[in-house]
């Protein structure tokens, strides 16, 4: 089998899915989530909701599936794409 490298990215759609049940402020999410066990801080709230995570936990992951009645695939889309021969050469190309 060869072993072809591929450019790998995510897109975190928690500020979409939020906005689809008219919540609007990170802090929104805290009462829900302590609900469910999860207790985050109004700054990791922020965090969370404005930029793409690079750790989740899956517990904070299904709280938030049972809140807004989703499943992961609503709060992250992947996507994989053949690395160019520059991707692999250590330069990195621009999102489209």
């Amino acid at each position: 089998m060869t072993s072809r490298s591929r450019s790998i990215g995510y897109q975190w759609k928690l500020r979409e899915v939020m906005a689809a049940h008219e919540m609007v402020a990170a802090t929104e999410l805290l009462k829900p989530l302590t609900a469910r066990g999860v207790r985050l801080s109004a700054v990791a709230a922020w965090r969370l909701v404005n930029h793409n995570p690079t750790r989740l936990s899956l517990p904070t992951l299904a709280a938030l599936c049972d809140i807004f009645g989703c499943s992961p695939n609503d709060l992250i889309v992947t996507h994989g794409t053949d690395a160019t021969s520059s991707d692999r050469s250590g330069v990195r190309q621009s999102p489209t």
